[in-house]
């Protein structure tokens, strides 16, 4: 039986219930997603969009990776609420912090990430949390980072400028009609590093609605981070059944 891939249709993978401790003490909750019957070539960590907006581990690009990459990629992918965050999985224990004491929530994160074992970990951003990832992505070994409605609210001119002497790619996928920065501003923005990649995205919103630019996005992460399962197809065929 042959089903479109559109919305919010999970693929088969192994989804875990998870928990993170971070070193202040809180228990932040979250899932892992993994393929079924083979080990994940790389791994997204993946930071939602900000939580006194309505933002959660299950805002719908990180939903809709969590439910595709696996099967259609060969990629783990972690979800978790920040503090104070809530979601159907449950609630983070703490409060939200503005971004601050949110160093210790990726920093759980990438634990983990090394715990586990998990192999090259990528970072994937939406608005607020690409404020995380470029404000403290810096302290982690990773493969690279993608940044997905950059804001840069919270991050400082050097914060950004840090990121010049990084090694690892950086990509910043920019809606044309983005609310908050548009991309001819971020590349003004970013040119204190000029290695992070600024791309626009013709027609596009913060909020990436439409399953066109649920593709659009994940087909450019999948472009940098395990380019060889490229196209993603749009219909799924197995024996296995997609959960509509």
């Amino acid at each position: 039986m042959s089903i479109e891939i559109r919305g919010g249709v999970e693929l088969p993978a192994t989804r875990e219930p998870i928990e993170l401790v971070t070193a202040d003490g809180l228990t932040l909750v979250g899932e892992l997603a993994t393929p079924v019957d083979r080990d994940p070539v790389a791994t997204l960590v993946t930071l939602h969009p900000l939580p006194t907006a309505g933002g959660f581990m299950d805002s719908h690009l990180l939903r809709k990776a969590a439910g595709r990459l696996p099967a259609l990629a060969d990629l783990a992918v972690l979800r978790f609420n920040t503090r104070g965050t809530a979601s159907p999985r449950g609630r983070s224990e703490g409060e939200f912090d503005g971004g601050v004491a949110e160093r210790a929530d990726l920093a759980a994160a990438m634990s983990f990430i090394d715990e586990r074992g998990l192999p090259h970990p990528w970072l994937v951003g939406w608005s607020f949390g690409t404020e995380l990832a470029l404000k403290y992505g810096l302290d982690h070994i990773l493969d690279g980072v993608i940044l997905l409605s950059p804001p840069l609210h919270r991050t400082s001119e050097a914060e950004v400028a840090a990121w010049a002497a990084a090694e690892i790619p950086v990509v910043a996928l920019v809606p044309e009609h983005d609310e908050f920065l548009k991309p001819d501003e971020a590349r003004v923005r970013f040119a204190a590093a000029p290695n992070i990649e600024v791309i626009g995205v013709d027609g596009a919103k913060h909020l990436w609605v439409g399953e066109n630019y649920t593709r659009v996005v994940l087909d450019e992460i999948v472009r940098r981070v395990n380019p060889d399962a490229l196209p993603l197809p749009t219909e799924w065929d197995d024996e296995r059944p997609a959960v509509p």
